[in-house]
């Protein structure tokens, strides 16, 4: 068996993942392989354990997922998700199949599912005109929006140097094709196939300013600059939020991480379940 160190990251506010995660490093014990627990709201745990793991086993729902790629797609750790949430458009396994299943994946049975993801870089100014740069990687999206304040802002986008729209908008999002049955879509965008590697542009409420989705190539780069009297915010995968001030600057384009997930489902089975997956649950 390849698979020698796994993960098994669980969401810690859903009562019944943890003893799931744990009944799970019992059964990975018994397959010869040494588990790690750990909740998936402790970032530094989780990266203190990534080097030399070869799974990460998301016990939760998307949300969780998308906590645990951020870490681990550095690393080349592919994730197998076990849907305890409601929609577990990105898990594998139901919390009742995954103990009968889980020996398919330990066995070299899985495909990899491979999964574009975005570099977010924010510049801010500071004060003495000094310059702060931070780094963030996204398997869904980057939201540039308001904040608590209802009233639009102004975001001026360019895509490669060339200047775009200078969007009066709630928010403008840049999408992954992950991401693309997301926010993007309730805002109104398109839906990429899983494994697409191009990237959405799609502005939320635009005010007389381009209302369009965009799709553009995966060597893109898209630039954003904020200008606002109030409040605005960068929101990496609904997860992440930090705030924005007027003249702040975005660029995202194609991470160099790449988020891997290893399935046994068949490779349409996307195609087969999306309209299902998408319905309101009660």
């Amino acid at each position: 068996m390849g698979i020698k160190v796994v993960g098994v990251i669980y969401h810690p506010k859903i009562p019944a993942s943890k003893p799931l995660a744990e009944r799970l490093a019992e059964v990975l014990a018994g397959m010869k392989a040494n588990a790690w627990l750990c909740s998936s709201w402790d970032e530094e745990e989780m990266s203190a354990h990534c080097q030399g793991s070869d799974l990460a086993i998301s016990v939760g729902g998307d949300g969780t997922i998308l906590r645990v790629a951020r870490l681990v797609a550095a690393y080349g750790i592919p994730i197998v998700g076990v849907n305890m949430g409601h929609l577990g458009f990105m898990t594998e396994f139901s919390a009742g199949e995954v103990m009968e299943r889980l020996p398919e994946v330990l066995a070299g049975e899985a495909w990899v599912d491979q999964r574009a993801m975005l570099q977010v870089d924010l510049l801010s100014e500071l004060k003495g005109g000094d310059r702060r740069e931070s780094t963030f990687h996204a398997l869904n999206d980057a939201l540039v929006g308001r904040g608590s304040v209802p009233r639009i802002i102004n975001v001026v986008t360019m895509v490669n140097g060339a200047s775009l729209s200078n969007y009066r908008v709630d928010g403008v999002i840049v999408s992954t094709a992950t991401g693309s049955t997301g926010y993007s879509l309730a805002a109104g965008g398109p839906i990429l196939y899983p494994q697409a590697e191009e990237m959405l542009i799609k502005p939320v409420s635009a005010h007389l300013s381009l209302p369009y989705a965009l799709v553009l190539p995966p060597t893109a780069e898209v630039k954003m600059v904020v200008h606002t009297n109030h409040e605005a915010v960068l929101s990496i995968d609904g997860q992440v939020n930090v705030p924005l001030r007027d003249s702040d600057t975005v660029r995202a384009k194609r991470s160099p991480h790449i988020a891997r997930f290893l399935r046994i489902s068949p490779r349409e089975l996307f195609y087969a379940v999306l309209e299902q997956r998408l319905k309101v649950r009660e």
